[in-house]
């Protein structure tokens, strides 16, 4: 009997073990969007950090409609009316701008998105590139500007695709 009670005692342990080291691995950070540059852009932007990938997901309204560029930026600092406090892109590989995955682009371009007609839309992406909070500072996204710009990314111009206004600004912070 004690062999028995020690036996499922060792497996609960085991259990609660798992389940704790499972969603501790899990982080998630949700920030809301300010608008810039006399825009009417809000939107919230959501990092979920799990098994060594970050999945981003920005959802946003107020936008004129076709495409826009979102990017991170090297500040978390909106304080300016036109988001120019944010700084540059986060470039912390010393890349030329490009496209996500393709050659050359910083770890901060992210790419565009389509906004419909009523102004609304969204984009997603998944990358082994970030984390959150470890200190790494070719990966760690925290402390860092994410900015909606008022055009498209052309993917092409240096230093930053040549995507117009600030439109929208958050701060990467916990």
């Amino acid at each position: 009997m004690k062999k028995l009670i020690l036996s499922i005692a060792v497996v609960i342990a085991v259990l609660v073990g798992c389940k704790s080291s499972t969603s501790s691995n899990v982080k998630k950070l949700t920030i809301a969007f300010e608008a810039k540059s006399n825009s009417k852009v809000s939107g919230t932007a959501t990092f979920v950090e799990k098994n060594g990938k970050v999945t981003f997901v920005a959802t946003l309204s107020g936008l004129q409609p076709g495409v826009h560029a979102i990017h991170i930026h090297e500040k978390s600092d909106c304080s300016a009316a036109d988001g120019s406090s944010a700084g540059g892109h986060w470039n912390p590989t010393f890349k030329n701008h490009g496209k996500w995955g393709v050659g050359e682009y910083h770890k901060g371009d992210i790419g565009n998105f389509t906004a419909d007609a009523k102004g609304n839309g969204s984009i997603t992406l998944t990358t082994d590139e970030w984390n959150m909070g470890s200190g790494d500072q070719t990966k760690d996204i925290l402390g860092k500007g994410l900015i909606v710009h008022q055009g498209a990314d052309d993917f092409t111009s240096q230093p930053s695709g040549n995507a117009g206004a600030r439109v929208a600004c958050s701060a990467i912070i916990k």
